[in-house]
């Protein structure tokens, strides 16, 4: 299990190789683990709205969670409860995040486009405060 406390120490530190990726060009890059950054703060939250001491890591702990193991963002804002807070109050940053998936990482480089990359940034770290 990983700690909701561990989950967002990981999803400030995903935020700032998000920043430093955005800084030096790299917009796939700062897109995909900006990504992430959400997906994990999600988690955290997942954890304190059910109370959970951590969140399942390996395949053992998810055997019985299995709509738990997922990379959705929507299905994660849901099972938090963030989408109360999220969905009515951070509409344009939301419409920018949630569709991410980790598959991202498949497409070609340059992709991202560098105004693109910078307001996906600015939506991650909007949220982030939020969650």
């Amino acid at each position: 299990m990983i700690a909701p406390s561990e989950l967002r120490a990981n999803a400030t530190a995903k935020l700032e190789d998000a920043r430093l990726l955005l800084g030096h060009g790299r917009y796939d890059g700062c897109a995909y683990i900006g990504g992430y950054a959400i997906e994990l703060a999600l988690k955290a939250r997942v954890c304190n709205t059910l109370k959970w001491k951590g969140f399942p890591e390996s395949k053992s702990e998810f055997a019985k969670l299995t709509s738990f193991r997922t990379h959705d963002l929507e299905v994660l804002s849901l099972l938090s409860g963030a989408d109360d807070v999220i969905s009515p109050q951070y509409v344009a940053e939301w419409s920018l995040i949630k569709g991410w998936k980790p598959e991202i990482r498949y497409k070609g480089v340059g992709t991202t486009l560098e105004e693109d990359a910078h307001l996906f940034f600015k939506a991650v770290e909007i949220l982030l405060k939020q969650l």
